[in-house]
């Protein structure tokens, strides 16, 4: 297994698309808190849990000048359907998908074997430094309220 980004590293960069084929590049959201948000598969009950927690704490999030972003090694559409079933409007999933894992691999959560991330939390601060991380067993759903103190 690779070993996960510690706290006091600088964030790994990125761009990639949302559920929406819109564009989220990392760097364009200094001075924000950011939530990345890992789940390993979209349409599978746990992972459909942890992004509709994004989602009802969305005012929360901007409260703390946070925003939090789903991820997964799922392609655009894909991840359109799952956050329209989900009734997911207002929180950005990102997909992780080509090159594939890219992003999870360069945050050293990317299960080489299995094609997906692990379940995990890394919390950046506003100059995207890493100020929490948490890797979860796969079947366990990550507390969000553990997630909002961290940001808080």
């Amino acid at each position: 297994m690779q070993t996960p980004i510690k706290i006091g590293d600088e964030a790994k960069g990125f761009k990639l698309k949302d559920q929406d084929d819109k564009e989220f590049k990392l760097s364009d959201f200094l001075g924000k808190k950011v939530l990345l948000s890992f789940h390993p598969l979209a349409w599978t009950s746990v992972c459909a849990d942890q992004m509709k927690a994004l989602e009802a704490n969305k005012d929360r999030f901007d409260k703390l000048n946070a925003v939090a972003l789903g991820f997964s090694v799922d392609s655009v559409p894909c991840k359109n359907a799952w956050a329209k079933s989900l009734g997911i409007k207002n929180s950005r999933l990102l997909c992780d998908f080509w090159p594939h894992g890219e992003v999870a691999s360069a945050y050293g959560i990317f299960r080489e074997r299995l094609g997906f991330s692990e379940r995990a939390n890394i919390i950046l601060d506003e100059n995207h430094r890493v100020t929490f991380v948490k890797v979860y067993p796969i079947k366990e759903l990550p507390d969000i309220e553990e997630v909002l103190q961290a940001l808080a």
